[in-house]
């Protein structure tokens, strides 16, 4: 996980950027050796990043949703 990644919005990530963050922050986490106060800052990055993965989930979910309903309504 670089700087540059940690510094960038979690707003401004797609989806492949934000679970491969996730990833690597479990992992780090994982690993241990980090003082609480870094830990908790990373665990709550981790919380975000999920949040945000979830989102861009429930996106496309309802973009497939609303392809197969249009495709059905077309059908009628």
């Amino acid at each position: 996980m670089s700087k540059s990644d940690e510094a960038k919005p979690i707003s401004e990530l797609g989806y492949e950027d934000c679970r491969d963050e996730l990833v690597d922050v479990v992992r780090v986490l994982e690993q241990g050796g980090l003082d609480l106060d870094s830990s908790l800052q990373l665990w709550e990055r981790g919380e975000e990043l999920a949040r945000r993965c979830e989102e861009h989930l429930a996106g496309a979910r309802k973009r497939i949703q609303d392809a197969l309903g249009a495709r059905e309504d077309a059908g009628d």
